[in-house]
C-alpha cells in the first residue's frame, strides 16, 4: 500500500473517530490522556495532515475543508443533550488543523524536492 492510500484510510478513520468522540454522550467519550485542548488540537492536526498527504495537489482545499470541519463537527454537539458546543474548542481544533496542513504541505514540498534531486 502506498503512503497516499494509507494516509487516506487513516484520515477517514480518524474523521469517524473524531465525530464519534465529539458527538457521543459525555459518558461514552474516550478517556483523554493529554490535556483536553492538546487532545483536540492534536486530533485535527493529524486529521488534516493525513488528508494533505493523501491529496498533496489539493492541499489548499483540503486545508480549508479540515478547518471548516472543526466548526461543523463542534456544532454537531447540539444533537447530543449532554454536550455543549463551544466556539473556543472549535478554534483550538481549527488551529490544530491549520498547523497540520502547514506541516504536511511542507513535508510534501521537501519530499518532492528531494525526489527530484535524486532522480
Amino acid at each position: 500500500m502506498t503512503t497516499t492510500r494509507i494516509s487516506r484510510v487513516l484520515a477517514w478513520l480518524l474523521l469517524a473517530f473524531i465525530i464519534f468522540a465529539t458527538v457521543s454522550p459525555i459518558g461514552d467519550r474516550p478517556h483523554d490522556y493529554l490535556p483536553v485542548q492538546v487532545d483536540r488540537a492534536l486530533a485535527f492536526f493529524l486529521l488534516s495532515a493525513f488528508f494533505v498527504i493523501a491529496s498533496p495537489r489539493r492541499w489548499l482545499i483540503v486545508g480549508v475543508l479540515c478547518i471548516a470541519s472543526a466548526f461543523v463537527i463542534e456544532d454537531l454537539q447540539y444533537l447530543s443533550p449532554s454536550r455543549d458546543p463551544d466556539m473556543a474548542d472549535a478554534v483550538v481544533k481549527a488551529t490544530g488543523a491549520l498547523l497540520g496542513v502547514a506541516a504536511a504541505h511542507l513535508g510534501n514540498v521537501v519530499r518532492g524536492r528531494v525526489k527530484r534531486h535524486h532522480v
